[in-house]
């Protein structure tokens, strides 16, 4: 990895920053993403004592927010000549709805509409990087999805938490599927992955029972957030997937999603209704 630079989004705890540790020793440079800058400034300390002489720098974005992605994306171009690595992973489960100031239900678009818009962004700069690969974070629980519901994205009719987290995690994979359409021929490969069910952050924004709950699964249940990054890892780094693109990985090996996830024509709705949004005027 060494002249590499990889953008890690999420990179302030849990996967991300372990990922970012693991590719620092191997020698690239890091665009670290995060929201919190206590955090941040945490996590730019631990990857620098890990890895002495680590190159990492901190951009501030929250990714809810239409303009600030933008604004992150412009920040990314402007700061780096080459991206080859992207590695979308900030992600939350959101026990109660709510919408952005862009009107998008949280976690669709945090989960999808973030990982979208910033490799839109990017997307030519990782293509004059070529090769380049862009990793996204997905997760088992799309299992829990049926499809898409594309009459109702927003989860006005009816919401769960978990409903909305596991719909925008087979969102991530039918994105990937026809992001690595898009991308065949451009020496970019783009792939996805089920981390496992990690010791991190995830689920800490709630409250109650909900916040309880998933912390004692996590007690019990959960493997470390270096394994977790594992599969990251291997998919920015491994020589051997080099030329895999569109791929669902799990445990660093080919994984099966559902069927849904195989829908390819859920996948180019899906595409076309994220450039609407994208390019839709600001509120």
């Amino acid at each position: 990895m060494h002249s590499k630079t990889c953008v890690i989004t999420g990179a302030t705890s849990g996967i991300g920053l372990a990922a970012a540790v693991a590719l620092a020793a191997r020698g690239a440079e890091l665009a670290l993403v995060g929201r919190d800058r206590a955090r941040g400034e945490a996590a730019l300390a631990r990857v620098r004592a890990a890895v002495p002489g680590a190159r990492a720098t901190m951009h501030y974005a929250d990714l809810l927010r239409r303009s600030e992605v933008r604004r992150l994306g412009v920040e990314l171009l402007a700061t780096y000549p080459r991206i080859d690595v992207l590695v979308n992973n900030a992600g939350a489960l959101f026990q109660r709805r709510e919408v952005t100031e862009d009107g998008l239900e949280r976690t669709f678009a945090l989960n999808h509409m973030a990982y979208f818009r910033l490799t839109r962004f990017l997307q030519e700069r990782l293509i004059a990087s070529a090769p380049a690969r862009v990793v996204s974070v997905a997760s088992r629980a799309h299992r829990r999805a049926t499809g898409l519901d594309f009459d109702d994205l927003n989860l006005e009719l009816e919401y769960s938490g978990w409903t909305a987290y596991s719909r925008s995690k087979l969102a991530n994979i039918l994105f990937t599927r026809a992001l690595a359409r898009r991308l065949a021929g451009t020496g970019v490969t783009a792939n996805c992955l089920h981390p496992g069910f990690v010791a991190s952050r995830f689920g800490d924004n709630n409250r109650g029972v909900f916040r309880w709950s998933l912390g004692v699964g996590k007690r019990l249940f959960a493997i470390s957030q270096a394994r977790g990054a594992e599969t990251v890892i291997y998919l920015a780094s491994d020589p051997s997937v080099a030329a895999t693109s569109g791929g669902y990985f799990a445990d660093s090996k080919p994984a099966t999603p559902t069927a849904a996830a195989h829908d390819d024509r859920a996948a180019e709705r899906l595409w076309e209704i994220s450039v609407k949004l994208m390019e839709a005027p600001s509120r």
